[in-house]
């Protein structure tokens, strides 16, 4: 029935734009068995339903579809294949003591991805619309979000250039599209301190560049040089960049460094968002947090290899740690660079300020503590 009210709201929208309330729900008729929430490998398992939403340069974005989950049918021409017109974000849903499920921050997710969608030259989108198309996807499977403090449910929204041609362009027909599955600890150690191998043979991003877009590309160029890191004896690589090697990124994770700096100051510090660094959602929560506190100097200020050796050698390393939606945090136990073992304090298998850090975030993802104003610029509950 049209309602002045209605038509009013109908006339604002263009047809060819991406609305929430136009998702089609079609239900498995079929469950897979939910796994022990204690065992799970990061991204091997999947949830019942998936959400698709197709868009074309003559029609705009169709419907939404949430719909059983199940392979894609794309053509072998695609520039998603060819040229890496692809892209993807990372986000997390956790299951609170109240029962209920909510996200973590999502709203930031999707300004990153709307940019990453800008660079690779996919279409735009409403940052909002997309966002209610997802809750709508975890709402349906919301008895997949593990009921523990280990485990989440991770939401994995990817973009891709489809359209049928071998020409480098700007794709004419895309496909977003949002798969989930329940995760628990990113790493095979666990919560144990994690090894780097630095070295300035491979870079992850370069100043104009993609380093700031979370795409598929800067993920697997990175394979190479972690499979060398690992006949190394070590785990991780540690990305460094120019001639005065600066630290950028490990492995997939933004980097924090908590020491004394060369003017005797506590400070917590990380690279600059100066377009080789990923906009962490946790890197930027961390950075929050802990100007909130006021204990220490929080920096986002360019490192060297030089500044942490020599830091090393005068004992003002206290701490050095990855952060990121899949891991959260990551403590570094040791660095090795130009053949020497760089060894990082670390206390037990988590250090003090990284645990308090894991603690924090866990209380406010998990746990739905309220952390004054940071409260309310940390949850969107489903």
């Amino acid at each position: 029935l049209k309602t002045p009210e209605n038509f009013r709201n109908v006339s604002k929208r263009k047809l060819c734009d991406l609305i929430a309330t136009d998702t089609v729900i079609q239900l498995a008729q079929t469950h897979k068995t939910k796994p022990d929430p204690n065992g799970l490998v990061f991204g091997t398992v999947f949830t019942d339903h998936m959400l698709t939403i197709e868009w074309s340069l003559e029609e705009g974005w169709q419907k939404p579809h949430i719909q059983p989950f199940g392979n894609l049918s794309i053509h072998p021409g695609c520039s998603a294949l060819h040229y890496a017109v692809q892209l993807f974000e990372g986000m997390k849903a956790y299951r609170g003591p109240d029962n209920k499920v909510r996200l973590f921050r999502p709203m930031i997710n999707m300004k990153r991805m709307l940019k990453s969608a800008h660079r690779a030259c996919l279409p735009s989108f409403d940052c909002a619309e997309l966002l209610e198309c997802i809750k709508k996807l975890v709402e349906v499977d919301q008895d997949w979000v593990p009921h523990s403090d280990s485990a989440s449910l991770y939401i994995r929204p990817t973009f891709l250039g489809t359209e049928p041609t071998l020409g480098v362009k700007k794709p004419n027909k895309a496909l977003l599209f949002v798969i989930l599955g329940p995760v628990g600890s990113y790493f095979s150690t666990g919560a144990k301190p994690v090894s780097l191998w630095a070295d300035s043979k491979y870079i992850r991003a370069w100043r104009g560049g993609t380093g700031d877009c979370k795409m598929g590309g800067n993920y697997g160029a990175s394979i190479y040089a972690q499979y060398e890191a690992v006949d190394y004896g070590c785990q991780q690589v540690l990305w460094l960049y120019g001639d005065d090697h600066q630290i950028t990124e490990v492995g997939t994770m933004n980097l924090f460094l908590y020491w004394i700096n060369e003017k005797g100051e506590e400070e917590l510090a990380t690279p600059p968002l100066d377009g080789i660094i990923l906009p962490g959602v946790t890197r930027q929560s961390i950075l929050e947090l802990g100007r909130k506190w006021g204990e220490f100097k929080v920096s986002e200020r360019y490192l060297t290899m030089a500044d942490l050796r020599q830091a090393l050698e005068e004992n003002r390393v206290r701490e050095m740690f990855g952060s990121g939606t899949a891991c959260v945090v990551s403590p570094v136990g040791r660095i090795l660079y130009q053949g020497e073992n760089l060894h990082i304090p670390c206390e037990g298998s988590f250090s003090p300020l990284a645990s308090r850090l894991l603690k924090e975030l866990t209380d406010i993802q998990v746990r739905h503590q309220t952390h004054n104003t940071l409260h309310d610029i940390f949850y969107r509950p489903i």
